[in-house]
């Protein structure tokens, strides 16, 4: 749950290995994108002219080494069907399982962020956001109860880090929930949000040129609030997702990991970056006397038309 570290691609065989190893994963990668980098394999030589035609693809993010959460395969890691409640108001439970490339069911996580599982779920047009954590059975299957408030067409996340690589990975599925509901997706960028009485004020730009820093200031009434707690190892928790296909980042604060029963507020400081200039869909999760409330916003990026 790092910003995503960008990849240099040296060469233009490298290049092409690149392209090949996201089709095998199933990862989805733009035509226009798979084309560029084609293209720059085609009349390089072995020598230092290749390296120097590849010097422009090292600047500002790459989409192919930024994006994740567009896969329901990572790194020879599946994430199987989701089983759910089918229709509103329906009490039962969400329930999945990660395999490995031999189809057995994978169950040694570390634990990142006070969790071994990190499950986002959210509607395909931004609402009904929400971040929890189910737990795994000794047979590997998580699970969490749930009810459905709406209907509509889900994006389900898996966001963890196994044991084999401790590397991170974000896994996604969808699934559909009968009857019928009012889509109700973003119509111009929002940077306030109220929620639970509190309000959390976004201020920045999301670059995309490269990393750009995002601060959510939190207010009560009119007042700075000062007593932020930590949750799951942090002050707070940002998640943005690219408006139309939900492309998943998961930024953390600047800063430390507090230590329990520190407070801080009412600023909370995120790094991240847009791998492709649009809209973005932000939630916010911060924990105040006890309390998690989540606050979203909405951001046009900055920079490249």
């Amino acid at each position: 749950m790092n910003v995503p570290q960008r990849l240099g691609l040296y060469g233009g065989g490298l290049a092409a290995l690149f392209v090949a190893a996201f089709v095998v994963a199933g990862a989805v990668v733009p035509e226009r994108s798979v084309a560029a980098w084609s293209a720059t394999t085609e009349g390089e030589s072995d020598g230092m002219e290749g390296m120097e035609d590849m010097e422009g693809m090292n600047e500002g993010p790459s989409e192919a080494t930024s994006v994740r959460g567009l896969s329901l395969e990572q790194d020879g890691l599946l994430l199987s069907p989701v089983s759910v409640p089918g229709e509103t108001g329906e009490t039962g439970m969400l329930s999945f399982t990660i395999t490995s490339a031999d189809g057995e069911a994978v169950t040694g996580f570390e634990t990142e962020h006070d969790k071994k599982l990190h499950l986002i779920v959210v509607r395909s047009d931004g609402d009904q956001f929400r971040h929890v954590h189910p737990t795994m059975s000794a047979d590997g299957v998580w699970s969490i109860p749930w009810t459905w408030a709406e209907a509509g067409t889900y994006r389900v996340f898996t966001d963890f880090v196994p044991e084999a690589t401790g590397e991170n990975v974000t896994l996604t599925r969808t699934v559909d929930v009968a009857g019928p509901f009012s889509p109700q997706p973003a119509t111009s960028a929002s940077t306030s949000n109220t929620t639970g009485g509190y309000t959390a004020t976004l201020t920045g730009d999301l670059s995309a040129d490269g990393d750009s820093m995002l601060t959510a200031t939190i207010t009560k009434d009119g007042e700075p609030v000062t007593q932020l707690e930590p949750y799951l190892g942090a002050y707070g928790h940002l998640v943005a997702l690219r408006e139309g296909d939900l492309a998943y980042l998961h930024v953390h604060p600047e800063g430390d990991e507090p230590e329990a029963g520190a407070e801080s507020g009412p600023d909370i400081e995120f790094m991240t970056e847009a791998p492709t200039p649009g809209r973005y869909l932000l939630y916010l999760d911060f924990k105040v006397d006890g309390e998690v409330h989540t606050a979203r916003f909405v951001l046009d990026t900055t920079g490249r038309a």
